[in-house]
């Protein structure tokens, strides 16, 4: 009996230590699964962040090339407007070139008329002059020395350069207008006579040009 106690004894605990082994050999086997699907897992997880990281780096360029590309739109936008305004600058500064060109045409015709027509008053004004002395010469003796120097006056101003023929020709008639008046009005003023080679002093008085009458200062 005893024996057979110590047999059951012992195949009790062989029992015991098979299940044990058996255990330890189960949970090995479901380790080394459990490693394997790990590594297994691990390349997909890998691939995964790696497109992510991809996917985010691409995504940030489209949205830089997407900015840039706004920036170069709103710039063509601006670029098209100030080639618009410049365009209608020009078009207005052009008009305004052909208005002043056409004045400054103008101008020249004007200037070329005026030339000719001073070309042509010119030897009128001078002869003009020279009737005037020949009148002075042959009208009555009055006042003989001032009607010549008016008259040596006008001939010096047709020398003058800067003198303009408006003037001129104004001069000319005001000494015109001036031998007119003598003919209306009545005056009386020194002056000498000669006489035998003397100049006698003597009081002028002249009546239009109808008559000059003169008075010695010793009568």
């Amino acid at each position: 009996m005893m024996i057979l106690g110590a047999t059951a004894k012992r195949l009790v605990n062989a029992g015991k230590l098979a299940a044990m082994g058996v255990a330890a050999v189960s949970m090995a086997s479901v380790i080394a699964v459990g490693a394997a699907s790990a590594q297994q897992l691990d390349k997909p997880i890998e691939q995964r962040v790696e497109a992510n990281r991809t996917g985010a780096e691409s995504q940030k360029r489209v949205e830089t090339m997407a900015t840039a590309t706004d920036e170069l739109i709103a710039a063509y936008r601006l670029t098209n407007k100030k080639i618009e305004s410049l365009n209608i600058f020009n078009r207005q500064l052009t008009a305004v070139i052909q208005s002043q060109n056409e004045e400054l045409a103008s101008l020249q015709r004007q200037i070329d008329d005026v030339e000719e027509v001073g070309r042509s008053v010119t030897p009128l004004m001078l002869k003009m002059i020279d009737s005037l002395a020949q009148f002075v010469e042959v009208d009555i003796p009055f006042l003989s020395e001032s009607r010549r120097a008016r008259v040596d006056g006008l001939r010096v101003l047709m020398r003058r350069s800067d003198v303009a023929d408006a003037e001129r020709y104004r001069r000319i008639l005001e000494a015109y207008q001036v031998e007119n008046d003598f003919g209306r009005t009545i005056e009386a003023y020194a002056g000498t006579l000669n006489k035998d080679g003397v100049d006698v002093p003597v009081d002028y008085l002249r009546v239009g040009r109808i008559g000059l009458i003169y008075q010695t200062r010793d009568l």
